[in-house]
């Protein structure tokens, strides 16, 4: 828990997304897997209620799945 709260584990976290979606070896469809249920959700909150999250807290959810998920499957360190 207090890793998540962590400023630093963060910053560390959105590091790491900026490098696997500039990154050219990850193919563009997972890259879409972050990007888009993102954009999705922060443009269009209302159409979704059966996600009652605030909309950091959704992109802060993702970006930690999305980072780890990726990070692992192409060895990207932070």
């Amino acid at each position: 828990m207090r890793k998540l709260l962590s400023l630093r584990h963060w910053k560390h976290t959105f590091q790491l997304i900026y490098k696997i979606i500039t990154s050219p070896t990850v193919a563009l469809w997972e890259k879409g897997l972050f990007v888009i249920p993102v954009l999705i959700y922060w443009i269009a909150p209302d159409f979704m209620p059966f996600l009652p999250v605030d909309d950091i807290a959704f992109t802060m959810i993702i970006a930690q799945w999305f980072a780890s998920r990726m990070a692992k499957k192409y060895n990207i360190t932070r």
